[in-house]
């Protein structure tokens, strides 16, 4: 059975856990998504104790730092093991064709030429397009467009090796050019910034994101099996889970899991 790692639940601006990223694991070996915002990415995967060399795929959704710079380190930690011969084959990057240019850009600038000569030889950069599937992972993705108004950004579903739809809308709410990608979901990812009694504290609507209310409202419409709330303020972690839960239940009667960092989800 796969299974999902939280290694970051939160917004950018977080200080009391790491931003929202996550890795999929089928048997020993991960699919990374998004890598926060700089080398914490690193002290993540040491936590769940995901080796760098079990990382062969990684998806960046967008520009974002709290999203991309984490991919500056694992670009030069994976290409170090490639030197010392501690890393089999190679590691593919997806993200959208803009970004591609960014994150070569950065690491250019950032990453020692001989790490970055890696670039194009074993690590790789590959561009999607919108509805553009691939086979990654043993599995098949398709990749959307989520029509960000910020920064392109994209989101993917997978079907999981049980036959389940997993369907990732990035970090702003979901549009109707996403509901091909979102309907009927066993598992549907969606952020809530922050609880909707709070929204006059945290501002989400300003920020194009979304509360906890809209959020399950959303998976109500789309006929979501069960909901990950992620993406979230920091203020109370402790009670989050429990605050979070409490307020879904009165917008979603389908199941709501709102984890912690380094949370393990059996899909």
């Amino acid at each position: 059975m796969e299974k999902l790692i939280m290694l970051g639940t939160g917004n950018a601006t977080v200080t009391k856990c790491y931003n929202t990223c996550f890795a999929i694991q089928r048997e020993e070996d991960y699919f990374l998504i998004d890598t926060g915002g700089g080398n914490g990415i690193l002290t993540q995967l040491e936590k769940a104790e995901i080796p760098l060399n079990r990382i062969h795929e990684i998806f960046i959704s967008h520009e974002h730092t709290d999203h991309l710079l984490g991919i500056v380190w694992l670009i030069r930690m994976i290409a170090t093991q490639m030197k010392k011969d501690k890393y089999e084959g190679n590691l593919n990057i997806y993200c959208h064709k803009e970004l591609v240019d960014t994150i070569m850009t950065i690491a250019e600038l950032t990453v020692q030429p001989k790490f970055f000569r890696m670039i194009g030889e074993r690590i790789f950069l590959n561009s999607v397009a919108d509805g553009e599937q691939k086979e990654i992972f043993g599995h098949r993705l398709v990749f959307f467009d989520i029509g960000s108004e910020k920064a392109k950004q994209f989101g993917f579903t997978i079907t999981l090796e049980n036959g389940k739809k997993f369907s990732f809308l990035g970090d702003e709410p979901y549009r109707t050019c996403e509901y091909e990608y979102a309907l009927d979901a066993d598992w549907l990812l969606h952020e809530a910034f922050c609880l909707y009694r709070d929204r006059d504290i945290y501002k989400p609507y300003e920020k194009f994101h979304t509360t906890v209310k809209e959020a399950c409202e959303y998976a109500t419409m789309l006929h979501a099996k069960n909901l990950i709330l992620y993406h979230t303020e920091d203020r109370n972690l402790e009670e989050r889970k429990y605050l979070y839960t409490e307020e879904g239940k009165e917008y979603y009667k389908g199941n709501i899991l709102v984890p912690d960092d380094l949370d393990v989800i059996e899909l």
